[in-house]
């Protein structure tokens, strides 16, 4: 498979809330993932629930320094492995300042090592 990623992704342990932003009613349904990698452009995610790509969410990014970061994101991305859904997502209106502080995570991850 042809790698289509523009930044470099890392691995986070934390987990999103997502409320679709794209349905006509108003019921919000937030749906707990688990996020498999992160990069300040966008974000791979595992969830028990069927998403589709393009529809955006509001997401709630809870990050390793426990800060939770607002911004939303469009499903550009879906397949299914051993029954378990996986989605790749893009950030939509992230402010520079979000972006930030995850590409700093990712240069301190870097220099670790």
């Amino acid at each position: 498979m042809q790698e289509k990623r523009k930044d470099k992704r890392m691995d986070l342990t934390c987990e999103i809330v997502l409320n679709r932003l794209d349905t006509k009613d108003n019921t919000n349904v937030r749906v707990a993932v688990t996020v498999k990698d992160v990069s300040k452009s966008g974000i791979g995610f595992s969830c028990e629930s069927q998403l589709s790509i393009g529809s955006v969410y509001e997401c709630y990014l809870t990050i390793w320094t426990k800060e939770v970061i607002h911004t939303f994101i469009e499903i550009v991305r879906k397949f299914e492995n051993d029954g378990e859904n996986f989605y790749g997502g893009i950030f939509i209106g992230m402010p520079e300042m979000d972006m930030k502080r995850i590409e700093i995570y990712s240069t301190f991850n870097d220099a670790k090592v």
